[in-house]
């Protein structure tokens, strides 16, 4: 006698917030569903505003428009979302008018609900990871929430992770490279000040809490100070907090001169590399892997990845926007929420 058929396992279900209404996030999520078969692998859950969606169809006839299913309010659990087609949750109230390509304050306040709807979707359980596209920092710090400077730092705010001491981290996967900052979106004077023993030791405690696996410190001067001689930066904070890190049980290498620090971490040599300021990694994240990496928050208690780019206002309309990045991101997601990333080479 032979028992029931199991279950099929449940799809995991992935929240994408809109972004910036005016950018080109709500056509990048639509873009991602253009070419995907109906049954896919996961469930999404888009977030957005009917109107910002709706202003695309001029220029994205071939959208799947018979599939967006607007929900009347936020599930209470993810037995609520539809079985067929696309559910989307508007996080905005008023309908109104877009003019694509300038963000006001209305698409400001818009950018934020989406997240703030996205945040608590995640937080609740009705979705496994939250995905967002690109946000304004300028529009919404100078027209909705001064301040403001990026999601990452938002989230762990909302989150309580700035309470004590520092336990997030930003970070980057790509194909062939693996990037966390120190520091973010500061301007470089302020993000200099920032590399103390401190930050860098609670950043490395948890870069390795949360990813593990083998980590190099970019060091701040060129040639890693040369022994003292271009910056002694190295030898009186990175080094110490190296230690110190080593000494607490992390596999820490450092400081190591950034100027070939990156491509040994390609090679292999390292699984992760701790940059001290956002253009020190990012610039070879993006030279290496732009449109194929995944921005992922670490330490949030939910998962939360990103594209790589902006808003690209100038495309806004347009339905010229490229969905490639987002999809890898989805691709990335699914594969954190199967755990087999990150890599350990």
């Amino acid at each position: 006698m032979t028992g029931p058929e199991p279950s099929p396992p449940a799809r995991p279900v992935l929240a994408l917030t809109q972004g910036d209404p005016a950018g080109i996030g709500p056509e990048i999520l639509l873009k991602l569903f253009m070419e995907s078969p109906a049954a896919l692998p996961w469930q999404p859950l888009l977030v957005a505003e009917r109107a910002a969606l709706e202003a695309l169809r001029p220029s994205l006839p071939g959208a799947p428009w018979d599939r967006l299913v607007y929900l009347s309010a936020a599930p209470a659990t993810r037995r609520d979302l539809p079985a067929d087609g696309i559910p989307v949750l508007d996080p905005v109230v008023d309908r109104r008018s877009l003019t694509l390509g300038s963000s006001g304050p209305a698409d400001a306040a818009g950018a934020m609900a989406a997240l703030d709807a996205g945040i608590e979707l995640v937080d609740c359980g009705v979705a496994d990871a939250l995905v967002t596209a690109p946000v304004s920092k300028e529009s919404i710090a100078r027209q909705h929430l001064p301040g403001f400077v990026g999601h990452t730092d938002y989230l762990a705010e909302v989150c309580g992770l700035t309470r004590y001491g520092r336990d997030y981290l930003m970070a980057f996967l790509a194909p062939e490279l693996q990037v966390a900052l120190l520091n973010v979106h500061l301007p470089l004077r302020e993000a200099l000040d920032g590399i103390t023993g401190e930050a860098v030791g609670e950043a490395l405690d948890c870069l390795h809490r949360h990813a593990g696996g083998r980590i190099a410190l970019a060091g701040l001067n060129p040639h890693a100070g040369e022994g003292g001689l271009l910056g002694g930066e190295e030898e009186a904070v990175l080094a110490p907090a190296v230690t110190a890190a080593r000494e607490r049980g992390i596999d820490i290498h450092g400081p190591e001169s950034a100027d070939s620090l990156f491509a040994r971490a390609r090679r292999g040599e390292f699984d992760w590399v701790l940059a001290l300021y956002h253009d020190q990694g990012l610039i070879a994240v993006k030279t290496s892997s732009f449109g194929t990496a995944t921005n992922w928050t670490l330490g949030l208690p939910f998962l939360r990845t990103s594209v790589d780019h902006g808003t690209a206002f100038p495309l806004a309309g347009r339905g010229m926007a490229d969905a490639a990045p987002l999809a890898a991101v989805v691709e990335t997601t699914l594969k954190l929420i199967a755990g087999e990333l990150p890599k350990r080479r």
